[in-house]
């Protein structure tokens, strides 16, 4: 038996973990309060208390698995804005190696951070996980910061597996409406509210977009194939069939059966998103064997979730 803590369930990637977890049978561990990440004082005390609830929890397991999707930057986010988030997970760690339990179990530690942004001035054609890091913002630069700390718990407790997942562009049902990311969601809320979209990057753009749920899912089965492998693994989590901002119009106007309304311009945050980026994974895993959507099922799926929230406001 496994049991599970989601930092940042109720986010985009969080929510599919926690789905992707209740399709495997996998118990999850819950905080008792909503961590408050706007006050760090606060936060540092909630996660105290949430580490020995959760430890309490692993007792009644045979191993645990701590899944870090939690976070509020975005690539045009300050380094001042980024640094609190990096000592929310260092006292994480720290906390989680003091806990004699834990540490007396097997134990496994998700790191989800942005490929896109990690490889923003990556020169290589197609990027693998052997292509070297080129961070262009203040964002990226963090969450290599992040990753660091967790090579640095993994290397002083050699029983605990970390698996650090770079994934491309998420898209998916419940994407927040107040951080300036997420084009596919934009422009079907666009589409639905009969509104406008700005675009701020030539429609020529390549980007690798992944259904939500496909990357939750690929991320929790390469972790349960790594739980007898003790370390650190980096992966891309990718779709692989990387589409043009162009191409995204066209299916949505196809399935929408009408145009969106767009404008283009640009903002301070257009020079920070390479133009033309492609993902392959060479590191294997199960979910590698499972048919990833297409873009065109994952954009009708995104529009009838659009379409079902407008609708029906009290659902969000």
């Amino acid at each position: 038996m496994k049991t599970a803590w989601v930092l940042g369930a109720r986010g985009l990637l969080g929510s599919a973990f926690c789905r992707a977890l209740s399709m495997a049978g996998t118990a999850r561990f819950t905080p008792s309060e909503s961590f408050q990440w706007t006050d760090e004082s606060a936060l540092h005390l909630q996660i105290e208390a949430a580490v020995r609830g959760f430890s309490v929890s692993a007792s009644r397991a045979a191993r645990w698995e701590i899944y870090w999707a939690a976070g509020a930057g975005t690539m045009g986010s300050s380094e001042a804005a980024l640094v609190p988030e990096t000592r929310a997970l260092a006292l994480l760690l720290e906390l989680i190696a003091a806990d004699a339990v834990l540490m007396g179990m097997p134990g496994s530690l998700v790191f989800s951070s942005s490929a896109g942004a990690i490889y923003g001035a990556c020169p290589d054609e197609i990027i693998t996980e052997a292509s070297l890091p080129a961070p262009n913002c203040a964002y990226a630069r963090e969450k290599l910061s992040q990753e660091d700390l967790l090579r640095s718990f993994c290397a002083a407790n050699p029983k605990m597996t970390v698996l650090l997942a770079r994934i491309s562009t998420l898209y998916g049902a419940g994407q927040a409406t107040g951080k300036a990311q997420g084009l596919l969601t934009h422009i079907a809320r666009s589409i639905v509210r009969k509104k406008p979209i700005g675009i701020y990057v030539p429609i020529d753009t390549i980007r690798d977009y992944i259904s939500v749920d496909d990357a939750a899912l690929e991320i929790v089965e390469t972790l349960r194939d790594l739980n007898s492998a003790p370390g650190v693994l980096t992966k891309i989590i990718a779709s692989e069939q990387p589409a043009t901002i162009s191409e995204i119009i066209s299916i949505f106007k196809r399935i929408a059966r009408k145009s969106p309304r767009i404008t283009t311009g640009v903002n301070k945050s257009s020079g920070l998103y390479s133009r033309r980026i492609r993902f392959s994974s060479v590191v294997p895993s199960r979910g590698r064997n499972r048919k990833i959507r297409s873009l065109a099922v994952g954009v009708a799926q995104l529009l009838e979730a659009e379409r079902f929230t407008h609708a029906n406001p009290r659902s969000r």
